[in-house]
């Protein structure tokens, strides 16, 4: 086993901070205190701020889902391009087995699959509304495998009965009949449904600047920054062919968070420099990729204290 080899020959500043990572994810909802129940209750997230036309979820204080009422809008017809589903890490397999518990208890029916993905062991499901969610947790960056570049991934069976009989202890059974659970986690990756791989890559890869670390040919590409299995991937099993998004239900906003001011002022001039626009308000910088998918980018404010 290797780490991946990031000699691709690019300047430095080609590439997306190392350090990047995701941040909370929004969503467009048409019944905000349904979807609210369902990501409290049933994914077992906390509610950390309700306000107005907007819910905020998170586990241990940081925000992972906020969920922002969208009555006007509709769902997106089948074949377009958004959200594949947004995937929360947990910290550990005892907390991931809480909420797989939680799952299978108060809303098995939303349950659509399970994987061991050799890096990581993952769940999935569906919200009410449409929108895929991953739950899952890696294994120790030590025993992902590299070759060429690329890590190796796979598809393998994974039963969730027996999961949550090897993980589930009885703490988090109880955290799961009742208060949420208070460990940690993360929006780990988030995965898009896209139009064509190819446009993907120039847009995540040259412009944005991941590094490409999974290529299934024309069907799908995974990418990240500094080492990571995927911060982000796109595919086209549902969306081959599609244009870009007209307003719809579904994912609202996707938000990377940069290490520094330089990182982000680094994005900023490698997307101008590609040709797509940038709305900067010295604070965030918002752009849309080929598909009309909105990203924000933000870092930590200079401590001049």
């Amino acid at each position: 086993m290797h780490e991946i080899n990031r000699d691709t020959g690019a300047h430095p500043t080609d590439r997306i901070a190392a350090a990047t990572s995701m941040g909370a994810v929004t969503l467009l909802v048409g019944d905000l205190d349904a979807m609210t129940r369902y990501y409290r209750d049933v994914i077992t997230l906390t509610v950390l701020d309700a306000a107005g036309d907007a819910v905020t979820l998170g586990r241990a204080g940081r925000p992972l889902v906020i969920l922002r009422h969208a009555p006007a809008l509709r769902h997106a017809g089948a074949g377009s391009a958004g959200l594949f589903h947004t995937a929360i890490l947990f910290e550990s397999q005892p907390a991931l087995a809480a909420a797989l518990y939680s799952l299978a208890r108060r809303a098995p029916g939303t349950f659509t699959g399970s994987a061991d993905h050799l890096v990581s062991q993952a769940f999935y499901a569906t919200d009410p509304e449409g929108n895929g969610i991953e739950l899952y947790w890696d294994r120790d960056r030590t025993e992902w495998s590299w070759t060429h570049g690329q890590v190796e991934m796979a598809t393998l069976a994974l039963d969730p009965n027996a999961f949550i009989a090897e993980h589930l202890s009885a703490e988090g059974a109880a955290a799961a009949e009742g208060a949420t659970a208070r460990d940690g986690a993360s929006i780990g990756h988030v995965h898009l449904s896209v139009g064509d791989i190819a446009t993907a890559r120039a847009f995540y890869v040259d412009a944005l600047g991941f590094d490409a670390t999974v290529t299934l040919g024309n069907q799908a590409l995974f990418v990240s920054a500094g080492g990571y299995h995927h911060h982000m991937a796109m595919n086209v099993w549902n969306s081959r062919g599609a244009g870009p998004r007209m307003p719809a239900l579904g994912l609202g906003r996707i938000n990377l968070v940069l290490p520094g001011p330089d990182a982000l002022g680094e994005v900023a001039q490698r997307l101008a420099h590609h040709g797509f626009a940038v709305r900067d308000d010295g604070r965030t910088l918002s752009f849309d990729d080929p598909w009309n998918n909105t990203l924000h980018a933000t870092a930590p404010a200079r401590d001049d204290g």
